[in-house]
């Protein structure tokens, strides 16, 4: 039994155009997202650093400055300790006082202490000028940090709550020079914090070593004082920039806004200068060049995607085509045709394909043809007939040929007591060996019905000695069909096999009509070998006289004489082909007369 197998595609887990899609995308974007992140994380980097130097840079600055200006009014005042305290020596100490005031204007007041802690001279640029106090200031601030440390530099204070002030004092080289205390105006420093810019909206603030906010651009929030909260936070961000070595860091400031920034330290003073610039300015150019990278990305992305959809589509389009194709073909379509205009190797395996199924076509015609030939014709000789593109020969017109019948004998009886199973079985064992025997001879198959068969030898194929080659299959018939007889009379049933050949005119070709066609012979010898066949007994092989006269010398013959044949008003001589002589001839066993 013939089954029928569908192959099931595979399941598709990924389209093609996806994958294609993806890679040309990611070829794309990939190398120029990592251009551009890259280019982003260095630009920050040095961006970042050159932050860090330039406020850095700005800070140590203001810090000399600063420092700068302490010293020089530190050495000024250092020439009012020079000389010890005498009688003589009052009037030199007012007059180095007076010349230290002139050339050092930040200096408000000078107070000159002797040895033991009595004030001597005080001289004032707003204040009463006092000779020989005489008042005890060993317990000031000033003189008691003086003498434990050398130099002493006080709070900053607001005088009239708008300049910021400092006390400094410092002794002489010489116990007996005693101790000089000066009030400074720290404008100046100020002025050094209000003149720092960087950017547009950087800015420079002082702290003392308490955190407190002594110096900014905007006097207001030094006169305002600065909250513990406040101090805290600055206090935390100075530990936090020295932690990092020194470099500028972000934070925020005291408004609560993101800063870079840098300082540097007076360490004389103990204070801190720090300079500050806000992020969205410091950051600017780097925000700019971010902004220029991702339209270039985005840009790109645009144009990755139009690109990878092309070149998915010019990709997958034609294998889509190739794949709805070789469906089409294989579905038996051969007149399809796969149209792929690429110039390259799709386009060439289009046109192979193309070209098989244009072969697969004439290869199925060929099939075809063969196939309904094969219907009455030998194997062969169809093939012999396609071959040669010829079928003229199948025409109808007169051609000499041997016709050979031939049928069971008690058939009918068998039939009408047997089974439908076993009938069957029978007539297969039987077709299957006259078939192989008529197969191997080349000779045409031009009918069969039931046990009975009409064989034609010479026509639509012309052969040599026809009559011979004809009788010869007789004997190959009747040997091969005799050898099932005896299985069959085993198994109980009791049948015979005769043939007739008679050889003459005839007028053979196709006929029928579209749907069926066959080949045969009409005239009277057919109707003669028709005859012969009904009269032949079983085991017997009747010829007529032309076939007798063709193979006399060649197959060993008995004379039967004339038999009443139906249909024929004269009798008709009939011959009976003889036993095997055992002779072979090209793989043929002949009887010989």
């Amino acid at each position: 039994m013939r089954r029928s197998v569908q192959l099931q595609a595979a399941p598709m887990r990924r389209s093609l155009f996806r994958k294609y899609f993806l890679a040309f995308f990611a070829a794309v974007i990939v190398p120029l997202a990592v251009s551009g992140i890259g280019d982003a994380w260095f630009g920050y980097r040095d961006q970042r650093a050159m932050l860090s130097t330039l406020l850095r840079v700005e800070a140590t600055s203001a810090a000399g400055k600063i420092q700068s200006f302490l010293d020089g009014i530190k050495d000024q005042l250092g020439w009012t300790v020079q000389q010890a305290w005498t009688a003589d020596a009052e009037g030199q100490h007012r007059l180095d006082a007076l010349r230290v005031m002139r050339q050092a204007p930040a200096i408000v007041s000078i107070t000159l202490v002797d040895d033991v802690g009595v004030e001597r001279l005080h001289v004032s640029r707003i204040d009463l000028n006092r000779m020989e106090g005489g008042s005890d200031r060993s317990g000031d601030p000033a003189v008691v940090g003086v003498r434990s440390s050398g130099t002493w530099f006080g709070p900053v204070t607001f005088r009239d709550g708008s300049e910021p002030f400092m006390t400094m004092a410092m002794a002489g080289n010489r116990k007996a020079s005693g101790i000089v205390a000066a009030e400074i105006n720290l404008k100046l420093v100020w002025t050094v914090v209000s003149e720092i810019r960087v950017g547009s909206r950087g800015r420079a603030f002082v702290l003392d070593r308490t955190g407190r906010l002594i110096a900014h651009p905007d006097i207001s929030k030094v006169l305002q004082g600065t909250d513990e909260k406040t101090a805290a936070a600055l206090t935390r961000l100075r530990d936090e920039i020295a932690a990092a070595g020194g470099e500028a860091t972000t934070a925020r400031n005291a408004e609560n806004e993101p800063v870079v920034t840098a300082m540097a330290a007076i360490p004389n003073l103990g204070w801190t200068v720090f300079v500050e610039q806000a992020q969205a300015e410091a950051f600017a150019p780097l925000y700019a060049s971010l902004w220029r990278t991702g339209g270039l990305l985005l840009a790109a992305a645009i144009f990755a995607s139009a690109l990878a959809y092309w070149l998915a589509r010019r990709m997958t389009e034609p294998i889509r085509l190739l794949e709805e194709g070789t469906e089409k073909i294989g579905a038996g379509q051969f007149e399809h045709r796969i149209d792929i205009v690429t110039g390259d190797e799709f386009e060439r395996l289009a046109d192979r394909f193309n070209e098989m199924a244009q072969e697969l076509a004439v290869s199925r015609d060929r099939s075809e043809r063969i196939a309904r030939l094969k219907r009455f014709l030998a194997p062969q000789v169809a093939e012999l007939v396609e071959k040669s593109g010829d079928e003229s020969v199948l025409a109808g017109q007169r051609a000499e040929v041997v016709a050979v019948f031939c049928d069971l004998r008690g058939f009918t009886a068998f039939s009408a007591h047997a089974e439908p199973e076993e009938i069957m079985q029978v007539l297969r064992e039987y077709y299957e060996a006259l078939g192989a025997i008529i197969t191997h001879y080349e000779a045409t198959l031009t009918n069969f019905a039931a046990d009975g068969l009409m064989v034609l030898v010479n026509a639509p194929v012309p052969c040599a000695d026809p009559a011979l080659r004809a009788v010869e299959m007789a004997i190959d018939m009747q040997d091969a069909i005799q050898r099932l007889i005896a299985e069959w009379r085993l198994r109980g049933h009791a049948i015979g096999f005769g043939i007739g050949l008679a050889m003459g005119w005839a007028t053979v070709g196709r006929i029928g009509y579209e749907a069926r066609v066959d080949y045969t012979a009409i005239g009277h010898v057919v109707n003669l070998a028709s005859r012969l066949c009904s009269s032949a007994a079983d085991q017997q092989i009747l010829v007529d006289h032309a076939v007798a006269q063709s193979v006399r010398g060649e197959i060993l013959l008995v004379a039967l004489g004339p038999r009443q044949l139906k249909g024929f008003d004269e009798q008709i001589p009939a011959w009976k082909v003889g036993t095997r002589s055992g002779r072979s001839n090209g793989g043929t066993n002949r009887l010989r007369g």
